[in-house]
């Protein structure tokens, strides 16, 4: 436990060095901007899609005899909404991890760990699918724990959980792609679940924290990177 408190102290202070400072912003506001022009573009086919899909239940004839009809567009509306959060979190992760991983990774081995040798293990290929599978993983979690977002804890809990499975499952990866062999990194993510899956609510939790949860993805990157390669030197001296 002590290394995931480490992890998390010196990724926020590597966040005021000048090649952070760099790209700190770039994911989650390059995020915010796709979707906002998809949802200006879209929000009519989405509201409408749904709103269609609604109107043939039975509560669509029910509302409609109480002339309450506009409730399934409200509720339309929010649906598209509430979707719209995990999105933006997810795109801001992928873009760390194509542009801010790679720089990332290579000024916390330059900084803390100039002597570790790097294996290889991982592969772009390797990247890719560990990032389709682990995105279709948690679409699915999002979807079967939406209505716990009902309820007043599952509404915190539910998105929190998903949010550190996500962040873990695809840091852990590209943190470790480079200097990891294939056989030392099945070992750290065997050995460390426990810690990764902490270190990974530990950054989800500053999601909640405003203006700071735009500093998320490449906290998480670089707290995950100097935790893995951490955890990696320590591997290799015993």
């Amino acid at each position: 436990m002590q290394d995931v408190f480490t992890a998390i102290t010196r990724a926020v202070r590597n966040l005021f060095d000048p090649r952070i400072i760099a790209i700190v912003f770039l994911p989650m506001l390059g995020s915010v901007l796709l979707w906002t022009v998809l949802a200006w573009l879209f929000w009519g086919s989405w509201t409408g899609g749904i709103a269609a899909a609604m109107a043939s239940t039975t509560v669509a004839g029910w509302l409609e005899g109480w002339s309450a009809t506009w409730v399934i567009d409200y509720t339309a509306a929010f649906v598209v909404l509430v979707g719209l959060l995990p999105a933006i979190y997810v795109t801001a992760l992928l873009i760390t991890e194509t542009f801010a991983m790679p720089v990332i990774v290579r000024f916390v081995a330059e900084r803390h760990h100039p002597e570790l040798a790097r294996a290889a293990g991982g592969t772009l290929a390797g990247s890719l699918l560990n990032a389709a599978s682990g995105v279709a993983v948690f679409a699915l979690l999002w979807i079967f724990t939406l209505p716990l977002w009902l309820t007043g804890v599952g509404a915190v809990l539910a998105p929190l959980l998903t949010s550190a499975w996500l962040a873990q499952r695809l840091f852990r990866y590209d943190a470790l792609a480079e200097h990891a062999s294939r056989e030392e990194f099945a070992r750290l993510v065997r050995e460390s679940r426990g810690d990764l899956f902490l270190l990974g609510i530990l950054v989800s939790l500053l999601l909640y924290v405003p203006l700071v949860n735009l500093l998320v993805p490449v906290l998480g990157g670089l707290a995950f990177t100097q935790f893995g390669l951490a955890r990696l030197a320590a591997l290799r001296r015993a």
